[in-house]
């Protein structure tokens, strides 16, 4: 398993995954339960601060296009 950091969104969310369906199937043992658990912790914490960042990234890009947009004019100003 590479650490979050070095992973693609994409990658992490695909770990995280496969980490869940063991833990929903319960055939882990304890102790790799309790490690598949926090394993996944971190790539859900990874996985979300990616989302925020691109949430931010597309808010601001949606801001500039808004600053950006020429006023719009109505018919009895032309």
């Amino acid at each position: 398993m590479t650490e979050p950091a070095e992973q693609t969104f994409e990658q992490a969310q695909a770990e995280l995954e496969q980490i869940v369906e063991r833990l929903e199937r319960g055939q882990a043992p304890l102790d790799e339960a309790l490690k598949l658990w926090e394993k996944g912790e971190e790539l859900y914490a990874f996985c979300k601060a990616k989302l925020d960042a691109a949430e931010g990234r597309v808010e601001e890009l949606a801001r500039r296009a808004e600053q950006s947009r020429p006023p719009e004019t109505t018919a009895s100003e032309g």
